[in-house]
């Protein structure tokens, strides 16, 4: 898989649409800032989704929209961890889940932070500098304070959306 193109790798979608990208394990240095970079392989090939989980795709399976920036499309915010991880839990439990061989988790951080590199060595995925921004994130400068549909400005080099801004996510780990 890692010795194919980016664009060419699997995308999957499961039984309510949601749309997952196989990404191969690899090598990369994590950390930054206060955290003293270190090299971290990942030795399996994982899933993520291509989106961040939508308002609709979360009442789906949860019965309920906790988001105050209401949109159907927009991500779902205002979820804790435990919110998180049980949203993978009764997502896991769906019969036409089950029947498909689908189990869900949290990526780890680890995991988070190579898909949101995405092979690249520079300090966004896009660039060192911030000045292109606005073509890849939702933040402050441009949000307007609220969220934004999901996959609104352009993806990382692996095909993933809002990767860079829109609202944080949760990791298995830390």
């Amino acid at each position: 898989l890692s010795q194919l193109p980016p664009s060419i790798w699997p995308v999957v979608k499961n039984t309510l649409g949601i749309e997952f990208k196989l990404l191969p394990g690899g090598t990369f240095t994590m950390g930054e800032g206060n955290e003293t970079p270190h090299q971290v392989t990942l030795t399996k090939a994982f899933e993520l989704g291509v989106y961040e989980v939508t308002q609709e795709q979360y009442e789906q399976v949860m019965g309920t929209n906790p988001s105050h920036l209401k949109g159907s499309q927009n991500p779902v915010e205002q979820v804790s961890w435990d919110d998180a991880v049980e949203f993978c839990r009764k997502l896991s439990a769906l019969p036409a889940e089950k029947a498909a061989g689908y189990a869900y988790r949290l990526p780890t951080e680890a995991e988070w932070e190579y898909a949101c590199r995405a092979g690249t060595t520079t300090k966004y995925s896009f660039a060192d500098s911030d000045a292109q921004a606005g073509d890849y994130a939702w933040y402050r400068k441009n949000s307007d304070d609220t969220t934004h549909p999901v996959g609104g400005k352009k993806p990382n080099p692996w095909g993933l959306y809002d990767m860079h801004g829109n609202v944080w996510e949760w990791c298995q780990d830390w």
